[in-house]
């Protein structure tokens, strides 16, 4: 399985890629339940964290992603 950190980078910066067609879901551990959000949410990925862009910067740790989608079907998931 390619690393959560690649394969974000990978819909980032591969033309064949639509950032637009993907869904990120994580574990909030403040409100114990999986949070989805669209990729373009994703500011910047900085070492082993996702800055979300909201009314202020958000640091997502990637072990906490737990799921991607591309038009509604996992394309990568942590087991």
């Amino acid at each position: 399985m390619i690393p959560i950190q690649d394969l974000l980078n990978k819909i980032k910066w591969d033309k064949r890629e639509n950032p637009s067609e993907h869904m990120i879901f994580y574990f909030d551990r403040i409100l114990k339940k999986l949070i989805k959000i669209p990729y373009m949410k994703i500011k910047r990925i900085e070492g082993t964290f996702m800055v979300l862009d909201n009314e202020e910067e958000t640091d997502i740790p990637l072990h906490r992603v737990k799921k991607v989608t591309k038009n509604n079907e996992v394309v990568w998931e942590r087991r």
